[in-house]
């Protein structure tokens, strides 16, 4: 831990992820020697994150800590709440995970494929189930609205008095599924006084309300019964609501529905077990099924809708999907806005689907999507029916942040009872005030693309230098005494260099020669060839030509030198002389 002042005897509360940023949303709350942990997501990487797949926050405290850690309460089961949990119990284990059954169900698939579904205990809560954990936490669950079914808003009773964790919401007072949020009970708490309130900021920037789920249900109907042709349609895979509705126009207009997408057909899976997805099995039929059918009665329901590079969508748009092609008459319709960053991608694909014949239909201005994310007047509501003494803004960028604050000093409570947070911070919460005591390790974790090990900020730096600049590969062999026995070849990729290769060869040949000359008893000391420090000369002789190219050419490739030397050193012979056992190189790597 850096800087920290603070009192063991208060209640720390850390993110290390959420704020400041949309994603990886985790939160622990610490009392004594007690950590509880409250989601665990993920984040997509950037494009600059070459060969990244996940974005994890960095858990360096908690690895620390680990003997501290209790269990965990999961709030919904979204991939920027649940995503990053399969990872984190490689490195730690948490004794009892804590969730609603939907979340549960994708949860314990991920820690199955992932091998460490050993390393914890799932238990499934209901709405209004307490829960304890450790000796200092009592967990309440209750019901909130979302984009995802079976989503929770949480009351923490603590030793100092209860904190009310939001989770994503918004009120939906007409809700797909019938499930409404448990007003009463925020107000019950409320009325026996909250400490302390963390609210999701995602819509604080937007005045009035977010609009209910099902006033998407006739826009969809709508522009469905438009499309003369093949109908698809992409939506994020946990919008179970959405599906439902999606679902049931398909049955009202005699369509037969192929799912395309891994994370969709899993969702589908569990929420259909569940009982959250109702249909008829026939509805539900695969891709090869509805091939002979007329392209009027096909709807094909697709991940995709944020332009991931990987989703069914984007590879539909790309021409890489294996078993569908865009047709002239086909329309595709996006219900789903951009989230921050994802802007581009979504559009990039837009563009390729119209070009290859298909309408497009998307934007904010159609009403097939809805934020499941309440705006300022479900936020000052919140703050209305809990009555907190503190408050923190939570889950969002630091402008939403601080138009969050500026919404809660509005509704009454003071300035100095609040405060802006960053990742890593440790709010430190007493039954008299609130204020941060210190930081903990708050940066990023990146997963290689293979999901088996993480990628280091050298690597990562190494990769974003040879996409912008290239690499350059030299190949030197090098005898026992110092001597090249060849000219080096040299080998460019992605460089731009108005140096022919020719002369490039010529001078690194000239500038391994000159080192060699220079140093080569540093590497060699007594003159003994067993005793050479081949892999130190290796390191100096990269890191010099790399400074040097870089001077000649004006830019910043990576250089990698493969160095060759003989496979064993010369042995005596009787009159004195030096003689080699053998002359085939190797590479040193």
């Amino acid at each position: 831990m850096a800087k920290n002042e603070a009192n063991n005897s208060a209640l720390k509360i850390i993110p290390l992820g959420g704020l400041h940023e949309i994603g990886k949303n985790t939160c622990l709350f610490e009392y004594d020697d007690e950590i509880i942990l409250l989601d665990a997501g993920l984040a997509f990487p950037t494009e600059a994150m070459h060969g990244v797949n996940i974005v994890l926050p960095d858990t360096t405290y908690l690895r620390e800590n680990r003997h501290k850690i209790k269990g965990m309460i999961v709030t919904h089961g979204h991939e920027d709440h649940i995503g990053g949990i399969a990872f984190h119990l490689k490195q730690f284990d948490i004794p009892v995970i804590y969730g609603p059954r939907l979340a549960m169900a994708m949860l314990e698939g991920k820690l199955e494929e992932a091998g460490v579904r050993d390393r914890t205990e799932i238990r499934t809560v209901l709405p209004r189930d307490v829960v304890r954990i450790g000796k200092n936490f009592l967990v309440e669950y209750i019901r909130n609205t979302h984009s995802i079914a079976d989503s929770f808003t949480v009351a923490i009773h603590t030793p100092l008095g209860v904190v009310i964790h939001t989770g994503d919401f918004k009120i939906d007072h007409t809700p797909v599924d019938g499930e409404k949020f448990d007003l009463q009970r925020l107000a019950e708490h409320g009325e026996k006084g909250v400490l302390c309130l963390l609210s999701d900021s995602t819509n604080a920037e937007v005045p009035g309300f977010t609009p209910s789920e099902r006033s998407v249900y006739p826009n969809l109907e709508r522009v469905f019964s438009q499309a003369p042709g093949r109908l698809f349609v992409t939506t994020f895979a946990s919008s179970v609501h959405r599906i439902n509705m999606i679902l049931d126009i398909a049955k009202k207009q005699n369509r037969v529905v192929t799912v395309v997408g891994r994370s969709m057909l899993n969702l589908i899976a569990h929420a259909r077990n569940l009982g959250y997805i109702k249909c008829e099995d026939n509805l539900l039929q695969p891709l090869h099924a509805v091939r002979n059918l007329p392209d009027e009665r096909v709807l094909v329901l697709t991940t995709g809708s944020q332009g991931e590079l990987m989703a069914a969508m984007t590879r539909i748009a790309n021409k890489e999907h294996p078993h569908i092609k865009i047709r002239q008459g086909d329309t595709v319709v996006f219900s789903a806005n951009p989230i921050p960053g994802n802007t581009i991608a979504v559009v990039n694909t837009i563009d390729k689907l119209m070009i290859q014949g298909a309408k497009v239909v998307y934007g904010r201005d159609k009403g097939i999507h809805v934020s499941g994310h309440g705006c300022q007047e479900e936020q000052k509501l919140m703050i209305a029916l809990t009555r907190p003494k503190f408050f923190v803004p939570f889950h969002g960028e630091h402008r939403m942040l601080v138009k969050h604050a500026e919404t809660a000093q509005s509704m009454g409570i003071p300035a100095e009872n609040m405060i802006i947070i960053q990742n890593g911070d440790i709010v430190e919460l007493t039954e008299d005030a609130i204020r941060v005591a210190g930081k903990v390790p708050s940066g990023i974790e990146l997963v290689d693309t293979t999901s088996s090990g993480m990628v280091s900020a050298k690597v990562l730096q190494e990769r974003q230098r040879m996409a912008s600049e290239g690499i350059i590969t030299i190949a030197a062999a090098i005898d026992w005494n110092g001597k090249l026995l060849a000219k080096p070849e040299i080998h460019l990729r992605g460089v731009v260099t108005s140096v022919e290769r020719s002369l490039l060869q010529t001078w690194v040949k000239q500038r391994i020669e000159e080192i060699l000359t220079v140093r080569w008893t540093e590497f060699a000391p007594g003159g003994e060839a067993a005793d050479i420090d081949w892999g130190g000369l290796q390191g100096t002789l990269e890191r010099e030509l790399q400074r040097s190219i870089r001077r000649e050419l004006q830019c910043q490739p990576s250089v990698t030198l493969l160095m060759q030397i003989p496979d064993e050193p010369p042995v005596k012979v009787a009159d004195g002389r030096r003689r080699r056992t053998r002359t085939a190189a190797q590479v040193a790597s």
